[in-house]
C-alpha cells in the first residue's frame, strides 16, 4: 500500500503493508475529530450552553425547579398515602393517563359510578390532607 506524507513541507510517497495503512488511516480520522472536536468547544461550552446563550432561552429546569417538583410529587404521594390501593390505581389511571371513568371501568372490572366514587374519595381525601399541613397553594379545589 501506498501512503503520501510530508516529510519537512515535501510529500513523500512510502509504500507500507496494508496493516500499517489502516493504522496511519484510523490516526488521521482520529485526528480530524479531535480538531473538529476543539472547534466546537473552543471555549468550554456545550451545545446547550450555546443555544441558551445566543437565544436567551433555558432547555432545561433550574435545580429550584427540579427540588419544587420533587418536593411537590412527595406531597401528593404522602397524600395518596391515605387512600387505599384501589383508589389510588383509579386516580393514577384518570389523572396521569387520562383515561375516562368508563375506560378505567373496563380494565378494572367495575362500574363507571364505581370510579367516579374512587376518584372522588381520593380527591376529598387529598383536600383534607392539604388542608391540614403547611402548604401555600391549594391543589384540590
Amino acid at each position: 500500500m501506498e501512503v503520501h506524507i510530508k516529510i519537512h513541507g515535501q510529500t513523500v510517497s512510502i509504500e507500507v503493508s496494508a496493516e500499517v495503512g489502516e493504522f496511519l488511516d484510523r490516526a488521521r480520522h482520529k485526528g480530524e475529530n479531535l480538531s473538529h472536536e476543539k472547534r466546537r468547544h473552543w471555549d468550554k461550552r456545550e451545545f446547550d450552553e450555546y443555544i441558551v446563550a445566543r437565544e436567551g432561552r433555558c432547555y432545561s429546569e433550574t435545580p429550584e425547579q427540579w427540588l419544587c417538583r420533587k418536593e411537590t410529587l412527595q406531597e401528593i404521594m404522602d397524600a395518596l398515602e391515605n387512600c387505599t390501593e384501589i383508589q389510588r390505581k383509579r386516580f393514577l389511571l384518570f389523572a396521569l393517563n387520562g383515561l375516562s371513568y368508563t375506560e378505567i371501568g373496563k380494565l378494572c372490572g367495575c362500574s363507571k359510578s364505581a370510579v367516579q366514587s374512587s376518584i372522588e374519595a381520593v380527591r376529598k381525601k387529598c383536600r383534607d390532607y392539604f388542608k391540614n399541613s403547611p402548604c401555600e397553594t391549594g391543589f384540590w379545589g
